[in-house]
């Protein structure tokens, strides 16, 4: 599975505006193209900040899906609306799941934890077997979809879990990583799958 995790960066006050045009226009069609969004979540600490995951099979039906939505119809309609509460939307970490599996959703609603860490080269082998998160790594393909760039050059495993009160840091990430981590606690939004 390829996965983008995606951190906008929107205008003060804009967020609940995106969320709901987003909820209400971007999800379903986007899941008939091929590639569900997984998770929409407002990230309490920052309330300029919109997360959100997207999945899609594999790298090459990734360029398709994405081109069938942003030249499509219902992008076109609504695409000036959503651009103009967004300051910032180009980041974006292309991943591949390397362990464990999106996360079940539960029956009442709660926080989100992802976890970003930073390694100076692939670091697929630490994900360990007997561990509950869903862990993400960098995914090595190329962009087949410049229109939307994603982060190059970083390698990252990043964690999912749904129990924000451990954070999921393994000894061997620490001891591994170049930079401190980013943990994001997030609060799904009403049509989240995850949370």
């Amino acid at each position: 599975m390829i996965v983008e995790l995606r951190q906008y960066t929107l205008h003060l006050g804009r967020r609940d505006e995106l969320v709901e045009l987003f909820e209400r226009e971007f999800v379903a069609p986007q899941r008939e193209v091929g590639m569900p969004v997984l998770g929409t979540f407002r990230q309490p600490s920052a309330p300029d900040r919109f997360v959100w995951l997207r999945a899609f099979p594999d790298l090459a039906s990734r360029t398709g899906s994405l081109a069938a939505f942003y030249e499509g119809p219902v992008w076109t309609a609504h695409r000036d609306a959503a651009n103009v509460t967004m300051v910032d939307s180009d980041d974006v970490l292309l991943l591949r799941s390397v362990h464990g599996g999106v996360p079940a959703r539960r029956s009442t609603p709660g926080p989100v934890r992802v976890s970003v860490h930073y390694f100076d080269g692939p670091a697929d082998e630490l994900a360990p077997l007997s561990w509950d998160p869903w862990v993400l790594a960098t995914h090595p393909g190329p962009n087949g979809y410049p229109r939307l760039p994603v982060r190059e050059g970083e390698n990252v495993l990043v964690a999912v879990s749904l129990d924000p009160s451990v954070p999921p840091v393994p000894d061997a990430w620490t001891a591994r990583a170049t930079r401190d981590p980013e943990h994001l606690v997030l609060e799904p939004t009403t049509t989240s799958s995850l949370g």
